[in-house]
């Protein structure tokens, strides 16, 4: 692993994790989380994790269903009252799960994206709260009928944050660290400001060289869509937590990771929140200064997780580690 992972690390600035059975097998930390001050990255350091984190959107609207606060497959209609307008009356929990609630993106992401761009068409401090979003999310059109084919939707995550919001009366972040984040034991994560970055967290770089950060092309607080900051180490302690049932029941998580959708254009299928990669269950999140994937493969209990703090930073790392596995 050494030879094929040092061969792809020359500009890595990151972390990468190998653990297996619950024990650390292999690790490698690159780069620096804060470049003007040479303050070098560690293997506790927290970073971004872009959309990895839209998992834990998933499964604390999937706490709230086992608690009988809110139906699976009932219309999310009476939820979201006329703050949506053109949301479709039958947009159930479920399709907005799985990337098929048919609803416009409120962030565009075509093919001439770049990642120097600032997309967000508010005041990126305003966007503190899934409410906060709802200037964004009423205008988009219903583009399908729900259900009818898979399309990835940021939009579709804010609007589960929004009815985790609205059900329970807390910010989103508080509900997702009291039904996932302290349930896996995950200490060292949460939905961190980018404009008041603690210390033990990195700064997300817009490239490989440089010291242009992520902080104004974001919203400055991450939401149902993405934005969380974790570690390596809680991130084994999240596998491991999920699949023993302890965030939400065992066979709740066999009806997370049954796969909804074929995605050949990501080489992949899709459940609801997570990826699936034959027998791999993944989390995978991109955005300005962010690039991640963190794997599971329940067969071998082994977890690949690689973070870096750079835009494009981890994908040649994932594919020389995943090749060194023979996952690839």
């Amino acid at each position: 692993m050494d030879e094929i992972v040092n061969a792809a690390a020359e500009q890595f600035s990151g972390v990468v994790a190998v653990d297996r059975g619950g024990e650390r097998v292999y690790r490698l930390v690159r780069g620096d989380a804060h470049r003007a001050h040479r303050v070098p990255n560690t293997i506790e350091t927290a970073f971004g994790l872009a959309s990895g984190s839209k998992g834990w959107t998933a499964l604390a609207v999937l706490a709230l269903v086992e608690q009988g606060k809110v139906a699976l497959d009932k219309p999310v209609r009476g939820i979201v009252g006329d703050d949506l307008p053109n949301l479709d009356s039958r947009v159930t929990l479920r399709h907005l799960l799985t990337h098929s609630a048919g609803i416009e993106d409120y962030l565009d992401e075509s093919e001439d994206w770049d990642v120097s761009d600032y997309v967000l068409p508010v005041p990126v401090h305003t966007l503190i709260s899934a409410e906060a979003f709802v200037p964004l999310l009423a205008p988009l059109a219903q583009r399908d009928e729900p259900g009818a084919r898979f399309e990835y939707s940021n939009a579709g995550y804010v609007i589960l944050a929004l009815i985790i919001e609205r059900l329970t009366g807390q910010l989103f972040h508080d509900v997702v660290a009291d039904l996932v984040l302290a349930p896996a034991g995950m200490t060292h994560s949460s939905y961190l400001r980018l404009d008041e970055l603690p210390g033990g967290a990195a700064l997300g770089y817009l490239a490989d060289e440089g010291d242009r950060v992520n902080t104004l092309h974001l919203p400055v607080r991450g939401n149902g869509d993405g934005g969380a900051f974790s570690t390596a180490g809680d991130l084994r302690s999240f596998w491991r937590a999920f699949l023993s049932g302890d965030i939400v029941s065992r066979e709740m998580v066999a009806q997370i990771v049954t796969p909804h959708w074929d995605v050949p254009e990501e080489g992949m299928q899709y459940g609801m929140g997570f990826w699936l990669a034959g027998t791999r269950i993944v989390l995978e999140g991109y955005d300005p200064g962010v690039s991640f994937r963190s794997s599971h493969d329940p067969q071998t209990d082994t977890t690949v997780t690689v973070i870096a703090n750079t835009s494009d930073g981890a994908w040649p790392m994932i594919a020389a580690v995943e090749e060194s596995l023979g996952w690839i």
